[in-house]
């Protein structure tokens, strides 16, 4: 990690996604309270959480649209255009404004889903092969230590100032993360590159490239297996902790900073898990962890909570890191975008189903037997992943993957296997 952070452009980018990610880490949790505070529902201030999910039914879009810009000022253009969308936030006073804010989650929703397609081809850009596992764990890293402070931050702010302060300071942190992404100065040169069919043909290549490449294939059927039931744990914490523990549902709180702990330390792990076991076999440690986490949670036990925490928070950086350096890596650049976007509607629309799903059958089913069934759930999904992890192991996987166009890249596209590096 210290390699990379060496790097004067990374370190610029860096600097601009710490800024993007903590106006984004205060804001989301503030914005339901603030709806909850309006309507004194809790089901209105969840749909907040919706519509900032629902958007992803429009990443293969988003995708194809980010790769037919470079990709520098495409990120300057999103963060400046988050911070706009923000500004109706602004006029919310009372119950009748709610909808005001569900429309910008839901804008805000899909400025993320750009920001983070727009972000992986800057990555590639920037830093070389060798270091994508290390720039994309000290992003992890950062994300995971603002879950620490952000939400909590966001939600005090609110509650002692007001929305106006909350929405200003997010709306200054996206744009101080395009100015200082207007300070780098990436390799860009020449035309930007060919979009490949036009629409709305191309907007499906990055579905088709997913399907097609035995790797992506692999990690996107392992961890989307592994989401469908991953989300659960969101309804099932409040039960641990009540039927469980037989503690105030406010101890989830520390529950939560115990995780966030164990996701520190898989963000600043997962360069090194990447470069040992390969990005499968470090996506696939990542989903596996989850496992044993989830059942030693069917036991309610303080100690054995904390443990089973520590992990769950290990697991995230380490699927999030192998999952994105291997995007990164087995890419044509001139489809990074859709490919990007199109896993990450993959990833997120089982998630937020199993989010949904938790919640119904928390009311009906004992929360240990759901535990039992995540864990064993994920288990079976980081089995199947760890099988497969030979496709990226250490050294066999592209030191490179050209732009499109080139023969290779349509050797890759047709047969599934990256090109030999030169």
């Amino acid at each position: 990690m210290r390699t990379v952070l060496r790097r004067p452009d990374f370190r610029l980018l860096f600097a601009a996604m710490v800024a993007s990610m903590a106006a984004e880490s205060i804001l989301l949790l503030a914005l339901a309270v603030w709806v909850k505070d309006l309507t004194g529902s809790d089901s209105m201030a969840g749909a907040t959480v919706f519509a900032v999910i629902a958007p992803m039914a429009f990443a293969p879009l988003v995708g194809w649209a980010v790769d037919r810009y470079r990709r520098r000022p495409f990120f300057i253009s999103a963060n400046l255009v988050a911070a706009v969308l923000l500004g109706p936030l602004l006029t919310v006073r009372d119950r009748s404004d709610v909808w005001v804010i569900y429309l910008v989650a839901a804008l805000y929703g899909l400025s993320s889903i750009t920001v983070t397609a727009v972000l992986n081809g800057l990555i590639r850009n920037l830093v070389p092969a060798d270091l994508l596992a290390d720039a994309n764990g000290a992003l992890q890293t950062v994300r995971q230590g603002l879950r620490l402070v952000g939400p909590l931050a966001g939600a005090g702010i609110y509650a002692a100032v007001g929305g106006w302060l909350l929405v200003t300071l997010a709306m200054g942190g996206f744009v101080a993360a395009a100015a200082v992404v207007g300070l780098l100065r990436a390799d860009e040169s020449g035309p930007p590159p060919p979009p490949g069919r036009r629409w709305p043909s191309g907007v499906g290549d990055g579905l088709r490239h997913l399907a097609r490449q035995p790797a992506l294939r692999r990690a996107l059927v392992g961890y989307g297996l592994g989401s469908l039931v991953m989300g659960f744990t969101e309804s099932l914490i409040f039960a641990y902790v009540d039927l469980g523990l037989r503690r105030d549902a406010a101890f989830v709180g520390v529950l939560v900073m115990v995780q966030g702990i164990g996701g520190l330390l898989g963000g600043l792990l997962s360069a090194a898990v990447v470069r040992r076991l390969g990005e499968l076999g470090a996506l696939a440690a990542g989903v596996t962890f989850f496992g044993p986490a989830a059942l030693a949670l069917a036991y309610p036990r303080l100690w054995l909570g904390v443990v089973a925490l520590l992990l769950a928070g290990v697991s995230l950086p380490l699927t999030m890191v192998g999952l994105h350096t291997l995007v990164q890596r087995w890419t044509p650049p001139g489809l990074l975008g859709r490919v990007t976007a199109a896993s990450k509607a993959l990833i997120s629309g089982p998630q937020a189903v199993s989010i949904g799903t938790g919640a119904l059958l928390v009311g009906v089913f004992d929360y240990r037997l759901l535990f039992v069934l995540v864990g064993a759930i994920t288990t079976a999904a980081g089995l199947y992943l760890w099988r497969g992890r030979g496709l990226t192991a250490p050294g066999a996987g592209p030191a490179r993957v050209p732009g499109p166009r080139r023969p290779l890249d349509d050797e890759m596209l047709a047969t599934g296997h990256p090109p030999r590096t030169r």
